[in-house]
């Protein structure tokens, strides 16, 4: 069917340049508002009316007429109706949905997705510096991240996964001061007990491997503890590198893995920092006063000017932010995607104005942003606020351990990013229908069963006689199977992976009623292997899809 909607495109375009030369490009499908009005709507004629001088309805009949008389639309069209002021919409014959079928069933795995443009393009998320456990929000930003990356592989792109994290900061101190006083033998409570002290049992957990001396290892970095409660940068340096190991383990139960850890210290340590300031300055876009230096970002759409090195000689966090995105750009990453909380969203003006100020040729609107909001966690009725480990909050583990990878992943991408978010632990382990992800997850194990039951060569199916797919039900599942390519193009255009879960859960719908309708496995061979075609290319969306969102699609359930 897509290569039919190619074929339609193609002639709709060549007879807009017949009605006005240069028209050519108003050649588009919208989907009809009312399914029933047919399966493409077109308006092209209300956009030609003015410049013809002619009524729309006009112009939609000579479209009409000039339209019919072409191959693709007499092989491939039913009926083409004009409605209201001017729409065409037009309705496919049976053997044109059917075509999705084949192309389905051809396309495999890589259904749906784009060959290799040669882009490059970094997304970052999580990005958590290492002061506890990954929580609640840390697994939206994963599960947003991740299947962003994989919307945006199946445009073409090649995607990056970096993890930017802080491990010399005033938190990554409070984490080394709060160790000590553990290894020492103090607890929250104490009257030595600082108030900025991290009070979770995971900092005793670090102090005693810290007194042992055992050693910590995280995809990035490794170190063995001295066991001198008096060595605060022994300390530091363990108790980063246990807790680097910890998020590792988190990530590892959610199946994200990243391309490169980014250390903010090395900003420093390489130069970087002082590099960009001096762009700055050299392009006169600093100024001093009361002793600290300024950038001018209100020339560049800032509220106000924004401290870049403060009295103390310090810099401000977002000026090592804009060294680190002249090193996306550097590197060759001509798009960028950070994934952050709703927190800084009063950060992407200056972040701009500092890239666009410092002169290296990033484009204005670099890089993107998708912020989204924390999520609530409700169990048995009652809000979850705190786990035991944490202290004040619940992990990202926990939420894995009490439902399940795929039950978290689905649910967290169930909504868009800036939206709140309530995630109903009972709902995500229940074994029904108003369980979305289990919904979707036994369609696509009710067809395997199908398939396992028939027994047959795949292949056969391939070659199959589909003209007898035609009743409502397959014809539906036909249309929403050839929605899949245009919705993963939007998806990602819109940093929507949200849009991805209500496909899923739109097509699951479809096999369900289908399924109700027709038996699959009945005695006529012909019959039989189109339908057994039809539901084993919804099976293969339906694995398509939930792979962008990582998501498994069991076999049996």
């Amino acid at each position: 069917m897509l290569l039919v909607k190619q074929e339609l495109l193609g002639s709709l375009a060549a007879g807009l340049e017949k009605l006005l030369p240069g028209s050519g490009d108003k050649a588009v499908f919208e989907s009809p508002k009312v399914a029933t009005h047919g399966d493409f709507a077109c308006t092209a004629a209300m956009q030609l009316a003015k410049p013809l001088k002619q009524p729309p309805r006009q112009v939609a009949e000579s479209l009409r007429s000039a339209l019919m008389e072409t191959r693709p639309f007499a092989q491939w069209v039913e009926s083409i109706d004009i409605a209201g002021p001017g729409f065409l919409n037009i309705r496919l014959k049976a053997e044109a949905k059917q075509q999705i079928v084949r192309e389905v069933l051809a396309g495999g795995a890589a259904f749906g997705s784009r060959p290799p443009a040669g882009r490059r393009m970094m997304v970052e998320f999580v990005s958590a510096n290492p002061t506890g456990p990954l929580h609640v929000g840390h697994g939206r930003q994963a599960a947003l991240g991740d299947a962003l990356c994989n919307l945006y592989a199946t445009q073409g792109w090649d995607v990056h996964r970096e993890f930017y994290y802080n491990d010399a900061g005033v938190q990554i101190a409070t984490l080394a001061t709060s160790t000590q006083l553990r290894a020492k033998g103090f607890k929250p409570g104490d009257a030595e007990w600082p108030e900025a002290a991290y009070n979770g049992e995971y900092i005793a957990e670090i102090a005693q491997d810290f007194l042992a001396r055992k050693a910590a290892k995280a995809d990035d970095r490794e170190f063995t503890a001295s066991g001198d409660a008096d060595d605060l940068e022994s300390i530091r340096q363990f108790a980063v590198a246990y807790l680097r190991h910890e998020q590792d383990l988190d990530l590892k139960a959610f199946e994200v893995e990243f391309d490169n850890y980014y250390l903010e210290s090395s900003l420093y340590t390489s130069g970087k920092v002082d590099e960009t300031v001096q762009r700055l300055q050299q392009a006169g876009k600093t100024y001093e006063q009361d002793g600290a230096l300024w950038l001018k970002s209100t020339e560049y759409g800032d509220d106000k000017d924004r401290v870049m090195r403060k009295g103390d000689g310090t810099y401000t966090y977002f000026v090592p932010d804009v060294a680190y995105h002249i090193s996306k750009w550097e590197r060759g990453f001509t798009r960028a995607v950070n994934v952050q909380g709703t927190d800084h969203h009063g950060t992407i003006a200056r972040m701009r104005a500092g890239l666009q100020a410092a002169g290296v040729g990033i484009p204005p609107g670099y890089p993107d942003y998708v912020l989204h909001t924390m999520v609530r966690v409700v169990r048995g009725g009652q809000e979850v606020k705190i786990s035991k480990r944490a202290g004040s909050y619940v992990t990202l583990r926990d939420l894995i351990e009490w439902t399940s990878k795929d039950a978290v992943r689905f649910f967290l991408l169930s909504r868009k990013p800036d939206t709140e978010y309530t995630f109903d632990v009972d709902l995500a382990v229940a074994r029904n229908n108003d369980n979305p992800v289990y919904y979707v997850q036994y369609a696509h194990a009710r067809i395997c069963s199908v398939l396992a039951a028939w027994g047959g060569d795949a292949a056969l199916l391939q070659q199959a006689d589909l003209s007898s797919l035609h009743s409502p039900q397959a014809l539906a599942m036909m249309l929403q199977l050839a929605r899949y390519p245009q919705m993963l193009q939007g998806a990602a255009a819109d940093f929507a992976p949200h849009d991805v879960t209500f496909y899923l859960r739109e097509l699951a719908a479809a096999y369900h009623s289908y399924y109700d309708a027709e038996r699959i496995l009945v005695e006529d061979e012909a019959l039989r292997h189109a339908r057994l075609a039809l539901v084993a290319a919804t099976a293969q969306v339906l694995h398509n899809g939930l792979a962008v969102l990582g998501v498994s699609a069991p076999r049996k359930m």
